[in-house]
């Protein structure tokens, strides 16, 4: 028997739906800060990369839903976010201010703990997606039964958000479906604090609706040319004509029907030790500005470094991602001697290979570390990397579409990359 009172055996696969939760937190970093100072909250909070108190430098990492309300977004300039909102130290006394923190990644992972701790306790299976969201399998610990009206699964998401938010202090989004991308989506449907259910039977009908970008797999490139085949929202997408996607895409163009369709089959598994730790960045309008390009570059090869710090690992090659009009992309990497972890090294690097597109108009920017080792042991040494390094990129130049997703921690098959063409690290431009 493979059920009783709807609850499913352990171990036991009737092929019912399974029930997938998509947790994630809302404005995290922004959130990390409120909980360790009460009084910013309500408040307008910016939180900065490469952001010093009292500077002008850096960009966006978090705002939170007050500061978003004055047009600040994630991977802004820091010095564009202060045009529209002053900080509070330098604000008249009836003039709208923000609190501008920078960023306390070490703060922020040891929070995130106490939130990874709560979904290990609650889920038999949990992938981390990052440092603030996650993909939970609870087949085994609820059901799509309904009591009173509601599912259990939607009770049982309830009491994790409740946990967390009792137990840790910050405020957690959950998306529940049959499976990953529309759990994902769900997620993101209701922000902050929501709790989106799309029960078995229902996923197709929830997907329809929706702009086509909101599919996984569909990023803004993807997004444009499907919108040029006057396919405009998920539902479009399930109805089109494979040979038609086909033609465009090859196998891909079924995979994202697929999805807008409601089918998932994928299953939620844990995720390993990452590759390559990146961050990346737009401009609202492509510059050609290179002090702005080397502010940009400088905050994320900070970003990368600290998060590589964060995950205890050495990188053995730094490179860069420079994406010109319309979408060219552009790489360069350096490979060292041997395994470092050295954020100076990092930006000090990433800025020598930047200067190669002084002439170029940019309209996105990213910077990467690989080739990570985390085993324990000493730093290679750095003697003689002047004379061997300098001046010399491994890699190329790649021409190619742009691709649809930015990768904050490349990790394999991962279930939920970012499709919103801004920066990502982690939280970095958060929903």
């Amino acid at each position: 028997m493979a059920d009783r009172g709807g609850q499913r055996l352990p171990g036991v696969d009737d092929g019912a739906p399974r029930i997938v939760f998509h947790v994630d937190m809302d404005c995290f970093y922004a959130a990390c800060e409120r909980r360790r100072k009460p009084a910013l909250r309500d408040e307008p909070v910016v939180v900065g990369m490469g952001y010093e108190a009292g500077e002008s430098h850096g960009a966006v990492a978090t705002a939170s839903y007050e500061a978003r309300a004055h047009g600040i977004g994630s991977a802004q300039a820091i010095s564009t976010a202060l045009d529209r909102l002053s900080r509070v130290e330098d604000a008249s006394a009836d003039e709208p201010a923000g609190h501008y923190l920078p960023v306390d990644l070490d703060y922020y992972e040891t929070v995130g703990e106490e939130v990874r701790d709560v979904l290990h306790d609650c889920a038999d299976v949990v992938r981390e997606v990052s440092i603030d969201e996650a993909a939970l399998d609870v087949t085994e610990r609820t059901a799509w039964q309904r009591v009173d009206d509601r599912t259990l699964a939607e009770g049982y998401a309830r009491h994790i958000k409740e946990r967390i938010a009792a137990e840790v202090g910050v405020v957690a989004s959950i998306g529940v479906a049959p499976n990953m991308s529309a759990a994902k989506v769900a997620a993101d449907s209701e922000k902050p604090d929501g709790l989106t259910v799309v029960e078995p039977g229902d996923v197709a009908e929830f997907f329809a609706p929706l702009d086509v970008e909101d599919v996984h797999g569909v990023g803004p490139v993807t997004a444009r040319e499907l919108r040029e085949m006057d396919i405009e929202t998920a539902g479009d997408l399930a109805a089109a004509d494979p040979s038609k996607l086909d033609e465009q895409f090859g196998d891909r163009g079924r995979e994202i029907r697929s999805f807008a369709r409601g089918d998932d089959s994928r299953q939620v598994t844990p995720v390993g030790r990452p590759k390559s730790l990146s961050s990346e960045s737009a401009f609202t309008d492509a510059t050609d500005d290179m002090a702005a390009l080397r502010e940009r570059v400088a905050a994320l090869a900070t970003a990368v470094a600290e998060r590589a710090d964060c995950e205890d690992a050495l990188y053995r090659t730094i490179g860069i991602k420079v994406v010109t009009p319309p979408f060219d992309v552009n790489t360069r990497a350096r490979s060292l001697p041997g395994p470092v972890a050295d954020a100076d090294l990092v930006s000090e690097v990433a800025l020598d290979l930047l200067d190669e597109f002084d002439d170029a108009t940019v309209r996105k920017v990213g910077v990467r570390v690989s080739n990570l080792a985390f085993a324990t042991g000493e730093q290679a040494s750095l003697d003689g990397f002047e004379s061997s390094t300098r001046g010399r990129a491994d890699g190329g130049t790649e021409r190619s579409g742009e691709p649809d997703t930015d990768e904050a921690a490349d990790r394999s098959a991962s279930p939920t990359e970012p499709t919103d063409g801004q920066a990502r690290f982690d939280d970095f431009a958060e929903e």
